[in-house]
């Protein structure tokens, strides 16, 4: 344990898994080694196993296809006496490799040649390039080794560093351009990220429409997809489908510029108009974006024009670092986690919740998925003050950032989905977000609400019409719960109250266990489940007749059954609660 810590210390502050039965205190449990390496791998995490290279070669051998596709896989010797990287090593392997060996003081195994020799691998440009063709790759680095000539453009420094030095007339090449030439034999053709596509649109643009006019522009200026380093607009077109689409398209991200951004350009935009200087107060948005994100003199492709769009576009000297330019849309994830278990999280979720640069949550449900954390800035909040919390996280979204809401059980339930939508349907003046946080992305990821989680502890008290009730009257006047507790009561729903009993609350639960007893036997099963998935958990069994209200708090969750609820003691004595679909009448009609 203590190596791997070393080995997440010298790559940044990686995770450390650890088996269960061995290891105590990794950020990370698994019981099956083999299942678990497998499934990190396949996820494309770079995996480095402080254990036997043969583990870590029989636990992936069943996934190995496409090399351009694998992460790194490197063991480290338990003592730390060797590195091997495995796989991946054009893909960051073999860099993380001599990373490990000079903090570890221990040879490395490389074995691609060309890193061997050369200690440059070229299918593995540094960030800002992509080979274009990359199967050529290995052909040419062959015929390098074998003593052939090879001559190669002064803007690839990392690789002139490295080989012998040739001439033009060498029957190899290394080239660098952002024209969509197509390689000739011999050649290999390295793409920099100079390119930057500056849109515009009317609202509610097509999306087609866009792709089409930024293909026309590429095509006219005779551009590789490979070189765009993003697409840009004025902030206020954050949250246009058609610019989301191009974007997604080429494979680059969209970054939004102020209007005072593209405003420090404006004397060098060549087609400025008024009417968009009224309307949007910039002279240009195309032309600006293009220039002020590139920091082009001028452009490659001046404005061009469709029925709702326009599009021009530049090249920089350099390459272009979108994280640099503008800000990106920004994101708000408003997460279920589920009621407290690991087990109950879906893939969803934790994919989100890692993405996330900020987690925004009650203190509680924050530290419910403290083994997810690798980097989020936390936002910790007391229960209550919900739509504080919810404004926290729409402005930290408006401002670029990509935002995990965290909810216990599932988010549109009793949670804070309903909170944003609220917010977010207002009229602009009377929301009190900013323009971002209103043009900001906003997905839902459902969880395991406390009423599924409840009704499969105690068995299936819910396989028949059920409801959903909450018993707090801090947002609902009790008048209007009562109503709806003798609806239910009266249509023979199975009922599940939220929020039941408080230390303030005390009379609100019997009132309403009062209510479904005029409508239900006396032995009909009510189901009290309090701090699902988490330690402290329990489940307890009663009758509608006997079930006392001085056993619940906020902590749990009471599951009131339908006339039709069966209760039964099953082998191994545990109870189990269900509700009858109609299977039996069914069944009876068949014989």
């Amino acid at each position: 344990l203590a190596l791997a810590r070393r080995v997440a210390n010298v790559l940044g502050g990686a995770e450390v898994h650890g088996l269960a039965a061995r290891v105590d205190g990794a950020d990370v449990m698994f019981d099956d080694a083999t299942a678990h390496i497998r499934a990190c791998f396949v996820k494309g995490h770079a995996v480095v196993g402080v254990c036997a290279s043969g583990i870590l070669i029989r636990a992936v051998a069943p996934c190995l296809g496409d090399k351009h596709g694998e992460p790194p896989l490197i063991a480290v010797a338990e003592d730390g006496s060797s590195v091997v990287p495995l796989l991946g090593g054009h893909h960051g392997g073999n860099d993380m490799a001599r990373a490990l060996g000079d903090a570890l003081a221990a040879p490395v195994a490389l074995t691609t040649a060309g890193d061997l020799r050369y200690g440059v691998a070229l299918d593995q440009p540094p960030p800002g390039w992509t080979l274009a063709n990359p199967d050529a790759a290995k052909g040419v680095m062959a015929d390098i080794l074998a003593g052939a000539p090879v001559a190669v453009d002064a803007q690839l420094n990392w690789i002139t560093a490295a080989l012998p030095a040739g001439n033009d007339s060498a029957g190899l090449r290394l080239r660098a351009t952002v024209e969509a030439a197509a390689p000739a034999p011999g050649e290999l053709v390295y793409h920099p990220k100079s390119v930057v596509i500056g849109v515009g649109s009317d609202r509610g643009c097509p999306p087609d429409e866009l792709m089409a006019l930024v293909a026309a522009a590429m095509a006219r200026a005779g551009l590789a997809r490979a070189a765009v380093a993003c697409v840009v607009s004025l902030d206020r077109k954050a949250d246009e489908a058609a610019m989301q689409a191009v974007a997604a398209d080429l494979g680059v991200p969209l970054r939004l510029l102020s209007a005072a951004a593209i405003n420090a350009v404006a004397d060098r935009i060549p087609n400025p108009s008024d009417v968009v200087r009224r309307e949007v107060r910039v002279p240009g948005v195309a032309e600006g974006a293009a220039l002020a994100a590139s920091g082009a003199k001028q452009l490659r492709v001046e404005k061009i024009k469709s029925a709702r769009a326009t599009c021009a576009i530049a090249v920089a000297d350099g390459i272009v670092d979108p994280s640099c330019v503008g800000r990106a849309r920004g994101r708000l994830a408003i997460v279920g986690i589920g009621p407290g278990t690991a087990a109950w999280r879906s893939a969803e979720a934790v994919g989100l919740l890692g993405a996330a640069s900020d987690w925004v949550g009650y203190g509680l449900y924050l530290d419910l998925i403290g083994d997810l954390k690798s980097g989020q800035t936390e936002h910790r909040f007391d229960l209550g003050a919900e739509e504080t919390r919810v404004r926290h996280a729409l402005q930290l979204a408006g401002e670029g950032r990509d935002v995990a809401l965290v909810c216990s059980g599932d988010a549109g339930i009793y949670a804070m989905a309903s909170l944003v939508f609220e917010l977010l349907a207002m009229e602009a003046s009377d929301s009190g977000l900013s323009d971002g946080a209103r043009r900001a992305e906003v997905v839902v990821a459902p969880g395991i609400s406390a009423v599924q989680a409840a009704a499969a502890r105690a068995g299936a008290p819910i396989g028949h019409d059920f409801c959903c009730i909450s018993l707090s009257d801090l947002l609902t006047p009790w008048p209007v719960i009562e109503r709806r507790v003798a609806a239910a009561a009266q249509g023979d729903f199975v009922v599940a109250f939220y929020n039941p009993r408080s230390r303030r609350r005390r009379d609100q639960l019997q009132n309403a266990i009062a209510i479904l007893r005029e409508h239900r036997p006396p032995d009909t099963p009510v189901i009290v489940a309090a701090h699902l998935g988490r330690p402290a958990e329990s489940v307890a069994v009663a009758t509608l007749a006997a079930f006392d209200a001085e056993q619940v708090d906020m902590m749990s969750l009471v599951v009131v059954g339908a006339s039709t609820t069966a209760a039964f003691t099953a082998g191994d004595g545990q109870q189990r609660v269900f509700t009858p679909r109609g299977y039996a009448a069914k069944r009876e009609a068949a014989e």
